[in-house]
């Protein structure tokens, strides 16, 4: 997400820091910049021009005359303005009232919702300790009602049933009644989505509304949708009263306009963004790290959420203590860190949160982070013999071909993956050797790990 438009922003923020003097050319080119990068990332017109005449108005104001560093004082305004129309600060969800605390999940068709249902639950079992409790009233698509119980079982939530026949309210009586008696914390209620705004749709979706009574009313919106989706989310907040607004599909979508969009249209908070199809690629929204990924900056701060989250530490501390013993880096080892990896988001989702120079552009990220070529890396490893994973040295050119044939993949493919295997084997080495300061200042630097070159 955002891909497009970080990469010219980036630039815009790498040619004004340092510079010790702005003119009033500089400074109308940089607008100038600002205001292509952000139509060509498909922004809301009035959002735009809102946008630049607010950075306008402040450096009138001689903000940036008065510094020291005019360059770096333009960059802090860009990205005070930008973290303002994202939303100023995270938001995150009102669970304060008597349970079940009902959340609506409303949108039109394709958007995601039915997903986006079941990330939620499974953040709220798991982050906070709710129980919870999923329904569907789409009764005009019963594929939606199946979907939703298999990914109930799949997160470990409580499942309502519901029938093509009901009525929505029916549905939404039964649901409530059914988490009283189960001492449900949360009740999610997925609505049924049309391909377009229409009368019928939201008299059903008001009716549901009114009876379900939910805490919080969420929009969810498919981000590569663009203009289409902002003017949707208007019309059902007309009709609803939205309390915020989850972003699906940012994982595609690499101009990001609907999210620096629908926060300044619609005025409701942006409280999450799905970033994959898997059950867990559900980030919460913080505008303001969100603006420093923009500029280029990185997100540190959510990738060690992450890696809090998602890196087995029982691995991490075996690995840590293998290393210190001196007995090396095995293949088992690779591909424990491949799977974890995975589980981030790939490798170019972890470096898209470091900061980073001009050296590593976005096509470097998304090659080393292919997901296709990591899996068939897996596949390669998985293919060999608990003796050749824990000694690499042993595999010679037989062994090689029966790897992979076994693997579906080219001789090669398992040469590339030894040559990286050693690489990385050298690097931990170091790192067991006190190394890691210096790595990690290579990865800020712009430069991919031993391997993924």
């Amino acid at each position: 997400m955002f891909d497009n438009l970080s990469g010219r922003l980036s630039e815009v923020a790498r040619n004004l820091t340092g510079k010790g003097r702005l003119t009033d050319a500089n400074i109308k080119d940089t607008l100038r910049q600002v205001r292509l990068a952000l139509l060509e990332a498909d922004v809301a017109l009035p959002v735009v021009k809102t946008f630049i005449e607010r950075i306008r108005e402040r450096v009138l104001g001689e903000e940036v005359g008065k510094s020291l560093t005019p360059g770096q004082a333009l960059v802090k305004i860009i990205h005070a303005e930008l973290v303002q129309i994202l939303g100023s600060e995270s938001s995150p969800l009102d669970l304060r009232a008597q349970p079940p605390v009902v959340i609506m999940l409303a949108g039109l068709q394709g958007a995601g919702k039915t997903t986006t249902a079941a990330k939620l639950a499974k953040r709220l079992i798991e982050t906070g300790k709710k129980k919870v409790m999923l329904v569907s009233v789409d009764v005009h698509r019963p594929a939606a009602i199946l979907q939703l119980q298999t990914l109930a079982g799949e997160v470990g939530a409580l499942h309502c049933s519901s029938d093509a026949s009901e009525q929505p309210v029916r549905i939404v009586d039964r649901a409530l009644d059914a988490a009283r008696r189960s001492h449900v914390d949360v009740l999610i209620v997925d609505t049924a989505g049309r391909l377009h705004v229409d009368e019928t749709m939201m008299q059903e979706v008001i009716a549901v509304h009114e009876q379900a009574q939910p805490r919080e009313t969420l929009f969810v919106i498919d981000s590569m949708a663009g203009q289409d989706a902002v003017n949707a989310a208007t019309a059902f907040n007309r009709s609803l009263s939205l309390t915020g607004i989850v972003l699906t599909k940012t994982d595609g979508d690499a101009k990001g306009g609907v999210a620096l969009s629908v926060r300044e249209v619609i005025g409701k908070p942006i409280r999450f963004i799905g970033v994959g199809e898997k059950v867990d690629a559900l980030e919460a929204f913080h505008p303001d790290r969100m603006a420093s990924r923009i500029l280029g900056m990185g997100d540190v701060l959510t990738l060690v959420e992450e890696i809090e989250q998602k890196v087995s530490k029982d691995k991490s501390e075996k690995l840590a203590k293998k290393l210190k013993q001196g007995r090396g880096f095995d293949l088992s080892d690779l591909r424990d860190q491949l799977e974890q990896m995975m589980d981030m988001g790939g490798l170019a989702s972890m470096l898209q949160k470091l900061p980073r120079s001009g050296n590593l552009n976005a096509a470097a990220l998304q090659d080393a982070g292919n997901e296709r070529k990591v899996r068939r890396q897996i596949a390669i490893i998985n293919s060999m013999t608990p003796g050749e994973r824990q000694f690499p040295r042993r595999i010679n050119g037989s062994r090689k071909k029966r790897i992979a044939t076994g693997a579906g993949q080219r001789i090669q493919d398992v040469n590339c993956l030894l040559k990286q295997h050693l690489q990385m084997d050298k690097m931990m080495r170091k790192m067991s050797k006190g190394g890691m300061q210096k790595m990690l200042r290579g990865l800020s630097g712009g430069g991919l790990p031993p391997g993924f070159g």
